[in-house]
């Protein structure tokens, strides 16, 4: 599998969270990889960076947010954007470097969130 720093992932992603307000996300730590020749059939991944990793590290909590270019990339650029406003829900508030799974109390990462999330994008003039 190789694994490519994907700068065009980090601008968009930079852009969908200003224009939805996620001031949250440290944009700074967001680091974005373009994958190629993963069995998976993901169209995308975000990774975290655990506590203990921070300590031994001495870092502060980052996330990796890897797009399958195999499948990614042949997606619509709205399609795309969809993508990735599911991937940074799996970011709590608090910015920690744990991830949200897709069912918590009450809330979920669903197609309905993210597709209101991706409207209220559009209105933005993504």
């Amino acid at each position: 599998m190789e694994w490519i720093k994907a700068k065009d992932i980090e601008t968009k992603i930079r852009s969908i969270v200003k224009k939805l307000n996620l001031d949250y996300i440290n944009q700074q730590k967001i680091i974005c990889f373009r994958s190629f020749g993963s069995t998976s059939h993901a169209r995308a991944r975000i990774w975290s960076f655990p506590k203990v990793w921070q300590l031994a590290l001495n870092l502060g909590p980052h996330y990796v947010i890897e797009v399958l270019s195999k499948h990614f990339d042949k997606l619509s650029p709205d399609d795309q954007a969809r993508v990735l406003i599911h991937e940074l829900l799996h970011i709590p508030k608090n910015f920690s470097g744990s991830l949200l799974p897709h069912r918590r109390r009450g809330r979920r990462i669903d197609g309905r969130r993210v597709e209101n999330l991706f409207q209220q994008l559009k209105n933005n003039n993504f």
